[in-house]
């Protein structure tokens, strides 16, 4: 049985003197998430404002999509994500990645290793987080992190631990992923450090089956079920519109993908709202992604997404 569909929404700030009134609208809206990205310059900080947007809301999950490894030491990590879970009352689903954008390492003087080193130092990471949300006491020694009887991040019976989204779109991100996650994020490759012209090429209907199978196979190596994955996708563009035609060649020409393959890209959802329907079924079917995030800050948007795709597939 394919999971059911679930959709969240991303931001990055919100205004201030209605913050409150806004998330609450998502939430009334129908939407199961509101993640935010983990980046520096003028948006918000996520833990802090996750934090707000769980107490001002009541339904509506918070995370981030995702955490950068390197922005925090991982007992840090640990703490603020067991604290936030219990706080907002088992609704924390914990995204965390190996980082990318290059720019964010060199304004704030942090070195930007290559990415074998930052997917070693995610692992090391993952396995201190989770031991410090499952056990009284934490001792770790690898080669990136050392902790020693580090006491538990807090107690979680009642609620669990967080539900883990790791984000990426290489192999072995990706089967590390199945070897941790509840929740994958099917991402395009971004070794550059940043955002290019090729970069949604990585995300054809191809390449995200191929990455599908890499995070299967790390959970059928890890003993995991992968079945009981979740998979997510973001969405770049989001666009209802009767006539996609014209949208779909300027996207395809400055991706180099065939108006086609846009047609199909999870990065970019463009067409009607049957279309956009009937495309999202058959990519669950067909790769197992039910967790759609689109883009938020157009409000006219959210509203129309949730009332003519939100609610008559995630109900």
């Amino acid at each position: 049985m394919p999971h059911p569909f679930r959709f969240g929404v991303q931001i990055g700030k919100l205004p201030p003197e209605t913050w409150q009134a806004d998330v609450r609208r998502i939430e009334s809206l129908g939407y199961d998430t509101v993640f935010l990205p983990d980046h520096f310059g003028t948006q918000w900080d996520p833990t802090t404002a996750l934090a707000g947007i769980a107490a001002a809301t009541e339904r509506l999950k918070v995370g981030a999509l995702v955490y950068d490894v390197d922005y925090r030491h991982p007992v840090v990590f640990a703490k603020a994500a067991a604290t936030l879970h219990l706080m907002s009352g088992g609704r924390h689903e914990f995204g965390i990645g190996a980082g990318w954008m290059e720019t964010d390492y060199v304004e704030a003087g942090l070195p930007y290793d290559r990415p074998g080193i930052r997917i070693s130092r995610l692992e090391e990471a993952l396995q201190i987080i989770t031991s410090m949300w499952e056990n009284p006491r934490t001792t770790f020694e690898g080669a990136h992190y050392t902790v020693r009887e580090i006491a538990q991040a807090a107690e979680l019976e009642g609620h669990g631990r967080p539900r883990i989204l790791i984000g990426g779109g290489g192999p072995r991100l990706l089967r590390l992923a199945g070897r941790h996650a509840d929740i994958v994020g099917i991402n395009p490759k971004m070794v550059e450090g940043k955002i290019t012209s090729e970069t949604p090429a990585d995300s054809t209907p191809e390449r995200v089956r191929e990455k599908i199978g890499w995070v299967r196979e790390g959970a059928t190596q890890a003993g995991r079920d992968p079945d009981e994955i979740e998979f997510n996708s973001l969405s770049f563009v989001t666009s209802i519109t009767d006539d996609p035609s014209g949208l779909r060649a300027a996207l395809a020409k400055s991706s180099g993908m065939t108006p086609e393959q846009v047609a199909d890209c999870p990065l970019f959802l463009t067409g009607s709202a049957q279309e956009i329907r009937e495309r999202l079924e058959r990519q669950r079917a067909e790769t197992g992604i039910n967790y759609i995030v689109i883009q938020g800050g157009d409000d006219a948007l959210l509203e129309r997404f949730a009332k003519e795709i939100v609610g008559p597939l995630a109900g």
